[in-house]
């Protein structure tokens, strides 16, 4: 799967005509993540996994792992995104964090669409913000809050095996995982991945936000 522009186009229709889910704007703390579509490149996305010998233009999806200093969900997969400040909207909270945590500095035509609102467990209400990214060759992680930049393949969330939901004592709902290489990526981040994949690259109309946390991601 090419990251061109038959893909963009292809996801901002779908973007465009999704019916999506929004969340009131009072009484949540409100943060966004950005969703960027990218090329592989070079890198070797997964664990283990072997770097390609020559820059791939295959469409991947920016994660990173959050540096083991932070007090909150340290060392775990995240996308780029934080809080919304003051009168920003989502997609300047996206755009901003974008380059505070990776170096990525976009304009705001590279946004694509929203996804699903999302309310974890330690209280936030977070909207996912799907960006064009291009191929981004020039990427620095932030000392403070990133320790590693992956480039995961969109072939990667379209896996058979994909979603993994287990059952949780204290919920009807099952924690929702998705599966990268040998491991896997908690909600909520797996939520928006999961949506992604469905509505942006199989187009259906999925919902994700009644899915669980693991115990360890609701800090």
């Amino acid at each position: 799967m090419l990251a061109d522009d038959s893909l963009r186009t292809l996801i901002t229709h779908r973007l465009r005509t999704f019916d999506r889910q929004e969340l009131p704007s009072t009484g949540t703390r409100r943060a966004a993540v950005a969703l960027a579509l990218i090329e592989e490149g070079f890198g070797a996305a997964l664990p283990g996994a072997r770097a390609p010998t020559l820059w791939s233009t295959d469409a991947a999806v920016l994660l990173t792992r959050r540096a083991l200093s932070l007090r909150n969900h340290p060392n775990q997969w995240a996308l780029p995104g934080g809080s919304i400040d003051g009168d920003e909207s989502p997609e300047q909270a996206a755009l901003r964090e974008l380059h505070e945590e990776v170096g990525l500095q976009l304009e705001p035509d590279a946004i694509l669409g929203r996804l699903d609102d999302f309310v974890t467990r330690s209280g936030f209400a977070i909207t996912p913000i799907v960006v064009w990214a291009g191929s981004a060759r020039s990427l620095v992680p932030s000392e403070a809050e990133v320790a590693s930049i992956h480039r995961i393949p969109v072939d990667e969330f379209m896996r058979a095996d994909a979603p993994m939901l287990d059952p949780i004592d204290d919920s009807v709902h099952p924690v929702l995982r998705m599966p990268v290489g040998d491991t896997w990526i908690a909600a909520p981040t797996a939520a928006f991945l999961y949506q992604f994949r469905e509505v942006c690259i199989a187009g259906r109309i999925t919902r994700v936000a009644h899915y669980e946390q693991p115990l360890f991601a609701r800090r």
